[in-house]
């Protein structure tokens, strides 16, 4: 039994300027409303093609994604979203995005969570995802097309449920982890 952990492939969805707190969260739903904009490699394609079982998150980056594989979900699931950043409000504060994002990912797992998910809420999420994926590998090999975080967050919880790497996920689009059962 396998499952492989794919990311979705490059958002259509530019790396802004200097923003204040609102214009980075309006820039952050944006993003999750951004469709993919390149072709998956090759070897993406082969790895998604040997999967029977396709599950992937709702937000338009992975579903995307996956038309671009050609494939089609059995079935699509809030389970597997990306876990959102948390925001802040703070009118005058204008940074670049990118320093936004990091700053705010590290916040997150130092505890802070805003009213997005928290990290332990996240981690139970993973572990509920790590389990439903399990279960449909019951089926056969199972594709799960996701997001960078969650994907990372899911293959811990596999690993702690004796689950043998392959190939370990990284953080570029169309990257993919693949998991197989344990023999014991």
């Amino acid at each position: 039994m396998t499952i492989i952990l794919m990311r979705h492939g490059k958002p259509e969805h530019r790396m802004a300027g200097r923003l204040n707190a609102q214009a980075l969260a309006d820039w952050c739903e944006a993003y999750d409303m951004a469709l993919v904009c390149d072709t998956p490699p090759e070897r993406s394609i082969t790895i998604a093609r040997q999967a029977s079982v396709v599950v992937c998150s709702p937000l338009p980056r992975a579903r995307s994604s996956l038309a671009r594989l050609g494939l089609h979900p059995v079935e699509v699931d809030a389970l597997f979203s990306e876990v959102s950043l948390p925001l802040v409000t703070s009118p005058r504060l204008e940074l670049p995005t990118l320093l936004w994002l990091t700053a705010l990912r590290m916040l997150w797992l130092c505890g802070y969570a805003g009213e997005s998910e928290s990290l332990l809420c996240a981690r139970k999420r993973a572990a509920r995802a790590a389990d439903k994926l399990i279960a449909l590998s019951e089926q056969g090999t199972v594709l799960l097309l996701g997001h960078g975080l969650m994907n990372k967050m899911i293959a811990r919880e596999l690993r702690k449920r004796g689950w043998q790497a392959e190939k370990h996920a990284s953080s570029r689009h169309w990257s993919s982890a693949i998991y197989h059962r344990p023999f014991i």
